[in-house]
């Protein structure tokens, strides 16, 4: 008989625990590995069991939903992926160039071609990007394809710096040869996960193919395929809780938290993965916000959608989440705790909470702050906690 580990036992238990979110909004009361979020019956964003068919596409969407869809189309997430040859940081940095060991690298934009030269001297490699993942915002990372496999370039535009550098999850040792210099073939299972992320209907049937999928994170990717849902709709025929389409907002705040984690990384899927456990993991909120202390008292209001609307652009001004701060914290010391409001009044400002109790960290390498997740008293000169 073969000994499991603590850590796999527990997987499997709770594998075998897992009901579907849709059907259950207390389903779990742990975060669990998207891995197995996926196993379970009912939508889960990134899926890839429904048909083609099953999508009715944004446009659909919007005929019962206009004001949500609009707003829906300016965030990030509706432009996490692009065609490389609409990509908008591309056709500003028509000429891009990076060095590294014997190898430089360009990425030149002529019209509705960009193409990655990677040199190494002697020999060169070329090759037509295809898409751009990321809104930009941060920066992009391009997929290209070569003897009929996908591949991820070795080097990402990033939009602070305004230049190429290495692409997050990659090695900054000088590469072997030209074709790794390149890039990293993308496997098919991966393809699908990270396609899944960026698009909606890029693995129907199971199947991964990106030739018919929806651009960015279109309402199906998150409400699940809706072809049905609409059809019901116009002929008027749909009734409350018929289960046609997934209302997130049903969800227990665990599972929530752990179904915008399905892309943003879950407490669990940091903690499975190797190097988990690093400065690195502040981009995966959903992990951090668990990390925080507010977090583990177990109020039901701390979810990811408690300060951000998945429908509306991101706020970046700090000062904007002062509300969400002041729906579980009193403002002053001389007003009293309630209930509703348990959390004591912070001694130092009564403004811009989030400047300093949701710092803003600058891994290595990445060219960019991201906001920390993990809610707490900084205290200065404190490391970067885990």
């Amino acid at each position: 008989m073969v000994a499991l580990s603590f850590g796999v036992f527990l997987v499997l238990f709770l594998g075998a625990c897992l009901v579907s979110p849709a059907q259950s909004p207390e389903s779990s009361a742990i975060s669990l590995p998207t891995e197995l979020r996926l196993q379970a019956p009912g939508w889960w964003p990134t899926k890839g069991e429904p048909a083609r068919g099953a999508y009715a596409g944004a446009d659909a969407c919007a005929d019962c939903h206009e004001l949500k869809s609009e707003a829906q189309e300016q965030t990030g997430m509706a432009h996490a992926a692009a065609r490389a040859a609409d990509s908008k940081s591309l056709h500003e940095h028509d000429h891009l160039a990076f060095q590294i060991g014997p190898y430089s690298y360009q990425i030149v934009t002529e019209g509705p071609k960009s193409i990655l030269t990677v040199s190494d001297g002697a020999t060169s490699l070329s090759a037509d990007l295809l898409w751009a993942f990321g809104s930009g915002h941060m920066g992009q990372t391009f997929i290209y394809r070569r003897n009929g496999k996908l591949y991820e370039s070795h080097v990402s535009f990033y939009a602070a710096s305004g230049v190429l550098d290495i692409t997050p999850g990659h090695r900054h040792s000088i590469p072997a040869n030209l074709e790794e210099a390149a890039g990293r073939i993308i496997p098919p299972e991966e393809a699908g996960k990270c396609f899944g992320c960026h698009t909606a209907a890029s693995t129907t049937k199971n199947e991964f193919d990106p030739r018919d999928l929806f651009l960015g994170v279109t309402c199906e990717a998150c409400h699940g395929p809706g072809a049905k849902h609409v059809a019901a709709a116009r002929a008027k025929t749909e009734k409350r809780g018929s289960g046609l389409i997934l209302n997130p907002s049903q969800l227990s705040r665990v599972d929530y938290v752990d179904f915008c984690g399905a892309c943003h990384r879950t407490w669990q899927d940091v903690m499975g993965q190797p190097g988990g456990v690093s400065i690195f993991n502040v981009r995966f909120a959903p992990y951090r916000l668990e990390n925080s202390k507010c977090w583990k008292k177990g109020d039901a209001r701390i979810t990811c959608v408690a300060c951000h609307d998945p429908h509306k652009p991101l706020v970046h001004e700090p000062g904007s989440y002062d509300v969400n701060c002041l729906e579980c914290h009193v403002a002053v010391a001389r007003e009293k705790k309630t209930v509703i409001r348990p959390g004591a009044a912070c001694p130092v400002a009564t403004k811009n909470c989030v400047t300093c109790h949701m710092p803003k960290v600058s891994p290595p390498t990445l060219h960019s702050a991201f906001t920390d997740h993990a809610i707490r008293i900084v205290r200065p000169g404190s490391p970067y906690p885990d």
